[in-house]
This record gives C-alpha cells, structure tokens and sequence, in this order.
C-alpha cells in the first residue's frame, strides 16, 4: 500500500505516519526529517535546504522530487511507504505520479488530516521533538518533564521553524501551494478526509477506517 500524509503544519503528519508504519510494516519517509539531519550535518543539501526552511518556504520542487525519488528506488519501499510532508505542490505530486507510473506503481490513499488553524498554532509553539529518537511531543503532556523524552531520555529541543513568525509564513506557503493537492487527488477519488481530535487514539482510528483498515 502506498499512502501518502498532508495537511496544514502540526496536523500530525508525522506522529500518525509514524504509527501507520508500524502497523503496516512499510517504511514512513519524512522529507522534513531527512531535510532536517542534512541541515543539523551541514551537508551540501543541508546548506541548500536550510535557506529555505528557516523562513517558512518550500524547499524548490527540483531538490525535493530528487531526493524522494531515490529513497523510493531503495527495496524497502518495494511493499509500500508512506510519504510525509510531500508532495506539498502540484509540480511535486505529478512528478511522483510519472515516476510511480514508470513503475507500474500508484498511490492508494491520500490522508487530509483536519484540523482548526488556531489549534494548529498552539501545537506547533507547544512542539517538542527528541533529538535522539526524533518522537514527538507536546509541553502539555503530563509525561514530558524536564525537556526529556519520556521513550528514550533523549533531550527534547523546539524545532527551528516553530517560532511564530516562521508559523505564519508556513501557513501562508500551506494554503497558496499544498491546499491545490486536495482537489487534485479528490479528483483522482482517492482523497481521504480524517478529523483530528483531541484523543490521539481516535484521531489514529479515524485515519484507518479512511483506508479500510481494523486494528
């Protein structure tokens, strides 16, 4: 099964791709993470990517598809993957598609997960990941304390990009690039709509029955 995760910055992407994973036993490919340790490495693409990502923008479509494209040529992506934080425009989601179609290969499921914007703000500026393990948190969970990861005690630091002025411009790249993929893949009729909610039990949940899955 090939599924891919969008929605508007601190939907919770990531934190359901991530679980999904693990269920379906397919690998969870982050651009985010992977721009991410080239930045923190400062390698040639992490330079690159790093002009962009500190002020809110999209990384150009170019790089992008390039290094997606080789994380899905590896053979752990040949029983399926899971893709988040891409595609995030239209130029990227055709790319994908010509290079799966070559492939004899498609995207199954496409998972919108909704959320209120004004809720959106108060998670990403209450966003903490791990450095070690890369979990997610909220400063709101009574399990974090210290700054420590509550899995593996690793240091839990704020991503770069979750300042609010950053927050604002991502919103901004969100609604002008990456809302046009809905009706793309509406159209496709394999769009699947998944509303957050408070409980992230539930919010997993919904995202199944989306996908026709029982756990």
């Amino acid at each position: 099964m090939n599924i891919i995760f969008i929605g508007a910055p601190g939907a919770g992407k990531g934190t359901h791709a991530k679980r999904l994973s693990e269920i379906l036993n397919i690998p969870h490919i982050s651009t985010g993470d992977i721009f991410r340790d080239n930045i923190s490495q400062q390698t040639e693409l992490g330079i690159v990517a790093d002009k962009y990502i500190s002020k809110g923008m999209l990384v150009p479509d170019e790089i992008t598809l390039s290094i997606v494209k080789d994380r899905l040529s590896s053979e752990d992506c040949d029983g399926g993957f899971i893709l988040d934080g891409f595609p995030r425009t239209l130029v990227q989601a055709e790319g994908l598609d010509w290079f799966l179609g070559e492939r004899n290969r498609k995207v199954d499921y496409v998972v919108n997960i909704l959320v209120e914007e004004d809720v959106l703000i108060q998670r990403l500026l209450s966003r903490r990941i791990c450095s070690q393990c890369k979990s997610t948190f909220s400063l709101s969970q009574t399990c974090v304390k210290n700054d420590t990861c509550p899995k593996c005690g690793g240091k839990l630091v704020k991503r770069d990009d979750d300042k609010i002025e950053i927050i604002k411009e991502r919103f901004i790249s969100y609604h002008n690039q990456t809302e046009p993929l809905i009706n793309y893949y509406a159209a496709r009729k394999i769009l699947r709509n998944a509303k957050s909610v408070e409980s992230y039990e539930q919010t997993l949940k919904n995202i199944l029955e989306e996908i026709g899955i029982t756990k």
